[in-house]
């Protein structure tokens, strides 16, 4: 089906994947082509499946959510990541956003909520349990409120806002360069860069701006 959106599925609780996975094939336009139940698995099975979105649980053996996020990253994968979380607070909720995640639903309403989010995300938009929209509004609202604050950020590319991002989560230029699989000195270059269209000077200035800033990056 030419408008068939490809899933995979990575839970340790065999009942849980079993429940989304009926939940999604009941739909026509929804296919589960990988299933697993640990971060390691669905890495591998993605590498042969290519799904369009993920549906990763948050703690899984092996690699949790998390380290599956960064990997589709570094992969330059086309997938788009849905966390699948008993976790509804707050930090964690922002860091999955760091991470570039565009789903997060609660578990004890996957079954129910699942299908919107994968429809949603596919559309190209965010995708939050309702019971944490209100997080999603107020990060949206932050972010806001420190383009207009520092109207520098406007002119930052999507290579320069991702690097700052990572500055705030306080790694360094060769942990940035690895991740992003770019030599550490271009990531010295976009700090230079970084430094003048926010009108900074020096590493620490910039640090320092990262950290005050990091939830609303």
């Amino acid at each position: 089906m030419a408008n068939e959106i490809r899933v995979a599925i990575a839970d340790d609780h065999p009942l849980l994947r079993k429940g989304l996975r009926q939940v999604l094939e009941a739909d026509s336009n929804m296919r589960v082509v990988a299933e697993a139940g640990d971060g390691q698995e669905l890495i591998l099975q993605m590498a042969i499946s290519q799904p369009q979105i993920a549906i990763v649980d948050v703690d899984m053996p092996k690699q949790d959510g998390f380290a599956v996020a960064k990997e589709i990253c570094k992969r330059k994968w086309p997938v788009d990541v849905v966390f699948l979380t008993i976790h509804n607070e707050e930090d964690t909720f922002y860091a999955a956003m760091d991470l570039g995640v565009k789903g997060y639903v609660l578990k004890d309403s996957a079954l129910i909520e699942i299908t919107e989010a994968i429809r949603t995300v596919a559309a190209g938009q965010f995708y939050v349990s309702r019971p944490l929209t209100t997080y999603l509004l107020q990060r949206r609202h932050r972010s806001q409120a420190l383009l207009e604050r520092e109207p520098g950020l406007k002119s930052l590319t999507a290579s320069e806002r991702r690097i700052l991002q990572m500055i705030a989560d306080n790694k360094s230029s060769k942990e940035i360069g690895e991740e992003l699989q770019i030599h550490y000195r271009t990531v010295e270059n976009h700090r230079v860069n970084i430094c003048q269209k926010l009108g900074l000077s020096g590493t620490n200035s910039l640090l320092r701006f990262a950290l005050q800033h990091k939830s609303e990056l």
